[in-house]
């Protein structure tokens, strides 16, 4: 397990703020910091296979959740591919989790789930979509965090469309980059 400090250095304009760490946070505060992919592959019935490249931030701000945003670029080209924002939740006093993301194509998504020793679980609960957003539709997400024994934070991601059930669509390695 990585040990972590109790407070939280982030970016307000051209400032860096220290946050204490709220307490509720503590069963997923090893998420806190700036991830980097080392590895990052997508693969659907539906579409070719692909790579890419990711950096994901979970910023504390003092408060009983934590900021997100992901940001992906091909990773020859670097032409940025996907942008992702939102923040993870966690009920005090229990391992309860609600992840609320907007994604940058047209789709908002609300997950539940669970936090445990250094996982998370998620599914879908609702999900929204501009009216013309590219089809088919996404009808469901599950989603694990896992921090491995070497430090690496893997993500995995399973997605039902109109199309296709429950299938597996992400999977990424991630390597702590502000440590």
């Amino acid at each position: 397990m990585i040990n972590v400090v109790p407070y939280s250095i982030f970016e307000f304009g051209p400032r860096l703020i220290m946050a204490k760490i709220h307490d509720a946070l503590k069963p997923i505060q090893w998420l806190i910091g700036t991830w980097e992919s080392v590895s990052a592959k997508g693969h659907f019935p539906t579409i070719k296979d692909f790579v890419y490249s990711e950096v994901l931030k979970f910023e504390s701000l003092g408060q009983p959740l934590l900021n997100y945003e992901a940001r992906s670029r091909n990773p020859v080209t670097e032409a940025p591919m996907h942008l992702e924002s939102g923040f993870l939740r966690i009920k005090p006093g229990s391992n309860q989790l609600a992840f609320m993301i907007s994604h940058n194509f047209g789709l908002t998504v609300l997950e539940e789930g669970m936090a445990k020793e250094n996982e998370l679980e998620l599914e879908s609960k609702t999900i929204s979509r501009m009216s013309f957003a590219k089809d088919p539709s996404v009808k469901a997400l599950k989603k694990t965090y896992k921090l491995n024994e070497d430090g690496t934070l893997e993500i995995r991601t399973d997605m039902e469309t109109d199309n296709t059930p429950m299938t597996n669509h992400l999977v990424a390695v991630y390597k702590r980059k502000d440590l």
